[in-house]
């Protein structure tokens, strides 16, 4: 076979290839997409791998083409919603001083919600009662443990630094007090922001007033 005649099969079948890997990966996405919005409106042990294929036009058959069953498609979801999470907050933990490190998060963490509902309301507003388990059926430590993680260290490390009030000793009480403020912030917005009788501000306004006031009120030396 001439080179020339070589060179053009070659690169017909690399260049299917990569269509049939990007058909692959987008169909993917469509069924992580489709999971996340049925897992947010009808709750995730309501939801079957039928009703997904159903709200995407596939056949339950296509869909275990890409996940084993349902607890996989979670861990997956799980895995890809935290860890965009994970990249909107990355260049956070340059910055030296604890506590500016955790009033940045607090407001990464609200561009993030209100960026991302569907994410948001999965990660955080929709219970998830199934086995953490793996694609090898190993157990895994999911990315929202070390989120809570990097938290965790940017409160302890004020506090060992004594950048807080004296009483403020517990960091666990610190960090849990700074996240749920601002995730009933966020969830108030995402269940009442619809109710007439209720009115809302844009909750990145409310986020970044209310993480001003609670550090002033922490640190040992307000600025």
């Amino acid at each position: 076979m001439p080179y020339a005649s070589i060179m053009t099969t070659s690169v017909i079948r690399t260049a299917s290839l990569a269509r049939r890997e990007r058909r692959k990966a987008e169909t993917r996405q469509a069924i992580l997409d489709a999971a996340r919005e049925l897992f947010v409106t009808e709750g995730v042990e309501a939801t079957t791998m039928r009703a997904i294929a159903a709200k995407i036009g596939y056949t339950p058959t296509a869909i275990y083409h890409h996940f084993r069953d349902k607890d996989a498609l979670i861990v997956e979801l799980c895995m890809a919603d935290f860890s965009a999470l994970g990249q909107a907050m990355y260049s956070i933990g340059r910055i030296e001083n604890p506590v500016d490190r955790l009033r940045a998060m607090g407001l990464a963490y609200t561009d993030f919600a209100m960026e991302n509902p569907s994410q948001y309301r999965f990660m955080f507003m929709t219970p998830l009662d199934h086995e953490r388990i793996d694609a090898h059926g190993n157990g895994f430590q999911t990315p929202d443990e070390d989120a809570y993680q990097f938290l965790y260290a940017t409160v302890q490390e004020g506090i060992a630094k004594g950048l807080y009030r004296p009483e403020l000793t517990d960091p666990v009480e610190l960090a849990q007090m700074f996240w749920g403020g601002i995730h009933g912030v966020i969830a108030l917005w995402y269940t009442h922001c619809q109710d007439p009788h209720i009115v809302l501000n844009d909750p990145r306004l409310t986020v970044r007033t209310m993480c001003d006031t609670l550090i002033r009120g922490a640190i040992r030396h307000p600025r």
